[in-house]
Formats: structure tokens, sequence, C-alpha cells
């Protein structure tokens, strides 16, 4: 419990170094982090289910008419292509929101620090200090939140197009055969 406490406190004090920004960025980032690990098991748990109800539909095709098969088969792999590819451009666009909340949080330091300027002068350098430590927190936290995600969501990105060409191979053989 008392680690509990602890993580609890160090949060806090993270967050009143940081200023209110870090709250924007800790949302976006849980946002992005949960819709990422919808994805991973989408893709690990749900493709493959999909993938396999694709084949037996086209197994189950029949191809008299050559037009229609086709068509058919580009609506299979459209319909698993964005159930695969559902949501990954969005966790893009919120790893790209990230470092521009840092940013904001960095300006809004540097205004901290400006307004202490005007208040104490440039002599007082500790209450400056404290200023730019809260305005480079941020963005320290928005670039941090950002590289969490860039690999998980190359992997995603990877997995879903590697299925989706070999759901476009496997009914290809199914065509020819």
């Amino acid at each position: 419990m008392t680690l509990l406490a602890e993580l609890m406190t160090s949060i806090r004090t993270f967050i009143e170094v940081g200023g209110p920004v870090l709250y924007a960025i800790g949302a976006v980032a849980a946002l992005m982090w949960t819709l990422m690990l919808e994805r991973l098991w989408h893709l690990l748990h749900v493709l493959p289910k999909e993938l396999h109800t694709a084949r037996s539909e086209w197994s189950a095709e029949d191809r008299a008419d050559v037009w229609f098969a086709l068509n058919v088969r580009r609506a299979i792999i459209s319909r698993v292509g964005q159930s695969a590819r559902r949501n990954l451009s969005l966790i893009e666009t919120l790893m790209q929101v990230l470092p521009l909340l840092g940013l904001l949080g960095t300006v809004w330091g540097m205004v901290g620090v400006f307004d202490v300027m005007t208040v104490f002068g440039t002599g007082n350098a500790r209450v400056m200090a404290s200023g730019v430590s809260q305005a480079t927190v941020p963005t320290m936290a928005g670039l941090v939140a950002a590289l969490s995600g860039l690999c998980v969501v190359y992997w995603l990105r990877q997995r879903a197009n590697r299925a989706l060409l070999e759901l476009e191979g496997a009914l290809a053989l199914a065509e020819e055969a």
C-alpha cells in the first residue's frame, strides 16, 4: 500500500512541476494506449477468426461468373482490411498531438517565467528556474508519450498489412484452383 501512496505522491509532484497541460497529455496518452491495446487484442484474437471466415466465404462462393466473383473477392478483402486497420490513423494522429501538447506546456511555462521576471526582475534565479522547469517537463512528457507508442503502432500497421497480403494470396490461390 505504501508503494501505491509513493507512486501517487510522485505523480502529483510531477504534475505540479509540469503544470496543468500534463493532464491533457495524460488523457491523450491514455486514449492512445487504450486504442493500441484494443488493436493489439483485435489483431491477435479477432482478426484470425475474420480471416478464417473470409476464406470460408470465398471457398463457398460460386465462381461461374468471373466478374461477380472478383467483386466478391474485392469486397471480402476490403471488409477485412477496414476491420484490421480501424483506428490506426486515429492512433497516429494522437501520437502527433502529444508533442504539440508538450509544446503548449512549454509556452505555458515560459509565460510563467516572464510573469516572474516582470514581478521580481531577472535577479531571482531560483524563481526563474522553477518556471523553466515547468516549461521543459511538459515537452519531455509529450515526447516520451508519443515515442512510447511509435514502435507499437508501426508493428500494428505491419501486422495488419501482412494479414491482408496473406488473405489476398489465399483468395488468389483459391481463385486459380
